[in-house]
């Protein structure tokens, strides 16, 4: 009796190394983006949310943050991203700028156009205070981490000021700046007491109240500042300038990092993961992010607009990454919202219950869950063929000699016409995985019917096996295939060179690609090498 014929068991190749790092995979957690356009199609300028207090506290807070777009402030819920409330009571024709929350939810303070800073009730949105100190635009306004009526501002009339909520005026104004000054911030922790803000004087520059109006410590660089953050620890300030960010070291007093990672201006920075993460946004519409120990960049996304704000809200007494808040130039506002602990267990049960309701299963998974269905479920689910019942189920054995659904090269090579098979599989025109040449040509070599398939071909039929050669040759995990597959190539082809140029030019692409990937090894066995010594000394 013959033996029964088996289809060719496709080869199955090791993993290889991960595509995505831990941190790419958990930044690409944040999914289900709501793109939101503000009225008129006004850039939004600004994302703010109630910044914790730097004081041990059990009360996590407020569920809310503000974007500033336009001659508005909205407000939004941090549970549903929707708009709560919008503030718009600002002078006429002027535009808003740096609408920040405090950090009980109750008051926002935003500058404008005008050189006005006005402070809402946030609830009945009613004008509480208004200050008319500056001359020119203020384009920051800040609270202090700590001290419920203390805020500082910014204006391109290039002073800083301080201010304190009873007060109709400044209680402390910064002279220094010679040119805009469009960003600023309280320093935290223990430094809370000073200011640090950015000029278009190519300035950042230290302020302490209890010095005077001159500042402590001035750092310059090489164009305009657009953005400062300080580090949680008050040691640190990070600063963005054209398209560059800088780091500050406040004790050492000189900038001890630059990172040169975006294309364009850099408009704006963000902390994330309790301080160990930053985010920065460009022009040039990438959003990157950088570990604060080495300052690398380990994960981005692309957005369709130059950003012009950027926040990463925070929720909870963990104070857990929840939304990437980008706003755009164009008007757009992106949220990419990350599913919380609760909601991913939640998810993952829907996920078991279809799956048994698909095996029939779903009697068994109540009562492991111990809950019962209302009347009626079975009428809503018929007709939908979830279980399958009732369907005649029948399983037939392997015809001896015949194989169904076979491809082309299979059957040519079962037949032994190994060429036309490696043709067949090669073939540009017809969809096949590249799972399938590895197999047939596997399947070739422990047959010796390597040289057979690849022998007495010209020009035309030649230049697939070499293009394939080109984007395999990289693979590790196949390299020894691919290595006898070449050998094989120039040992029957290697009289002819220089009789077609396009052979030709596919031999040099070969063999530059050989040489990188020699390259690649002796770095790999250098580094491997000095990794051994260390591990041996200590």
């Amino acid at each position: 009796m013959a033996a029964e014929v088996q289809p060719l068991q496709p080869i199955k190749l090791p993993a290889g190394p991960a595509s995505l790092t831990p941190e790419q995979k958990y930044w690409q957690t944040f999914t289900n983006q709501l793109l939101l356009p503000s009225q008129h199609s006004n850039p939004v300028t600004h994302i703010s949310f109630p910044a914790p207090t730097t004081t041990v506290t059990t009360t996590p807070p407020p569920e809310i943050f503000a974007v500033t777009s336009g001659t508005r402030v909205q407000i939004f819920s941090s549970r549903t991203r929707k708009i709560l409330k919008t503030i718009a009571r600002f002078q006429v024709d002027d535009v808003a700028h740096s609408g920040n929350i405090r950090r009980d939810g109750r008051i926002l303070v935003a500058g404008g156009d005008s050189g006005a800073i006005q402070a809402f009730d946030i609830n009945s949105r009613a004008i509480l205070k208004t200050w008319k100190e500056h001359k020119q635009p203020v384009w920051v306004t800040n609270w202090h981490p700590s001290e419920l009526t203390t805020l500082m501002s910014a204006s391109d009339d290039t002073t800083v000021r301080l201010w304190d909520l009873p007060s109709d005026t400044s209680t402390m104004k910064f002279l220094g700046h010679q040119d805009y000054v469009r960003s600023g911030a309280f320093m935290p922790g223990q430094a809370e007491r000073l200011v640090v803000s950015g000029s278009y004087d190519q300035t950042v520059r230290l302020w302490d109240p209890r010095v005077g109006e001159k500042a402590v410590m001035v750092f310059k660089h090489s164009a305009a500042i657009e953005a400062v953050l300080p580090m949680p620890s008050g040691t640190t300030i990070v600063a963005a300038s054209d398209n560059q960010i800088s780091v500050l070291d406040l004790v050492a007093a000189k900038p001890v990092q630059l990172l040169r990672n975006h294309q364009k201006t850099v408009t704006s920075l963000a902390l994330a993961s309790n301080g160990t993460r930053i985010l920065s946004g460009g022009l040039d519409g990438h959003v990157k992010v950088f570990e604060t120990s080495a300052w690398n960049v380990v994960a981005g996304w692309k957005y369709p607009s130059p950003i012009l704000s950027l926040s990463v809200i925070s929720s909870g007494t963990a104070r857990e990454d929840k939304h990437v808040v980008v706003g755009m130039q164009s008007g757009l506002l992106s949220i990419k919202t990350r599913l919380s602990g609760q909601q991913k267990v939640q998810a993952r049960e829907r996920e078991k219950e279809m799956k048994a309701l698909l095996e029939g299963k779903i009697e068994e998974y109540d009562q492991a869950k111990k809950r019962k269905r209302g009347k009626g479920w079975e009428k809503r689910t018929r007709g939908k063929d979830y279980t399958g019942e009732g369907a005649d189920i029948v399983i037939d054995g392997n015809a001896r000699g015949k194989i169904k659904n076979s491809s082309k090269w299979e059957s040519a090579l079962r037949k032994g016409q190994y060429e036309r098979a490696l043709d067949l599989v090669l073939d540009s025109t017809v969809p096949t995985h590249r799972q399938d040449t590895i197999t047939l040509l596997t399947a070739l070599r422990h047959r010796s019917a390597l040289r057979t398939a690849l022998k007495g071909r010209d020009e035309v039929t030649l230049q697939p096996i070499l293009k394939w050669l080109g984007k395999a040759i990289n693979d590790p995990r196949i390299i020894k295939l691919t290595s006898d597959v070449l050998l094989m190539v120039m040992d029957l082809y290697a009289e002819q060179l220089g009789l077609s140029p396009e052979i030709d030019t596919l031999f040099e692409q070969l063999r530059d690609r050989v040489l990188e990937n020699v390259e690649v090894t002796q770095q790999a066995w250098s580094t491997q090498g000095m990794l051994e010594m260390l591990m041996a000394g200590s």
